[in-house]
């Protein structure tokens, strides 16, 4: 199954969007398709060396997510420390080194627990980088940098004259990240629900209409394979 690694995206980031409406389409509750959705996340963790994929992000869980049922709220936590702890050691020993991103303040002590945990362990792993983006929101992301930027500056740590865009990426959560080359939503919903709003202002876009637990690596590789095709331009004009 190979693919145009030269021509390919560096960082590619994906709404994992449809898990609800697979299990409804199927009679089952929403949280079957989460589980469903969870499952499918290691197999396109699995396939992007063979891509050339060097960084992956996926969108687990919004700031606006808070506003579901208490039911699938507490059911997507659960899955959460389930998925960590389950997956672990395989991550580890499959060479991938795995970041959250988002607000931890409103997360459960014992998830944040989990978290910090697993990223100690896979932060010497280089073969692929997973960045799990959960309680976050671009919006909310901005805004706390924004603060931590001001309190530098009121603190007497940063001139303010000296601030651009550089400076203020550098207090993102993704300061440590190269900006996506490509995001990716599945279910056929054409919105970006703020996500990655900073880091994505180049990025490719491709939505596809494909429920995420049915997004196979054959189908992954189809949306690369198009991407290789594009012409980026950076707001310049190519001869």
């Amino acid at each position: 199954m190979a693919t145009d690694t030269q021509n390919g995206p560096q960082h590619v980031a994906i709404v994992m969007d449809g898990n609800g409406r697979w299990a409804q389409q199927r009679g089952r509750p929403r949280l079957f398709g989460h589980q469903a959705g969870a499952k499918r996340v290691r197999d396109i963790v699995e396939a992007c060396p063979g891509f050339g994929i060097e960084y992956l992000t996926i969108f687990a869980f919004s700031t606006e997510n808070w506003k579901r049922t208490q039911a699938e709220v507490s059911g997507l936590m659960a899955l959460f420390r389930r998925y960590i702890t389950r997956e672990a050691r395989e991550l580890f020993e499959k060479g991938v080194c795995v970041r959250f991103i988002g607000d931890r303040v409103r997360l459960d002590p014992s998830l944040v627990k989990l978290m910090d945990e697993l990223e100690d362990l896979t932060k010497d792993n280089t073969l692929v980088n997973l960045t799990i983006a959960l309680n976050y929101g671009g919006r909310d992301e901005v805004a706390r940098a924004t603060k931590r930027l001001a309190k530098e500056v009121a603190a007497g740590k940063l001139d303010p004259d000296t601030v651009d865009e550089q400076t203020l990426a550098s207090f993102l959560d993704t300061c440590v990240l190269p900006d996506p080359d490509l995001v990716i939503r599945t279910s056929g919903e054409a919105r970006i629900s703020n996500f990655l709003l900073w880091q994505s202002a180049y990025s490719e876009y491709e939505f596809t209409p494909v429920l995420w637990p049915d997004f196979t690596p054959e189908i992954f590789k189809g949306i690369l394979d198009n991407y290789s095709k594009r012409e980026r331009r950076f707001g310049a004009v190519l001869s």
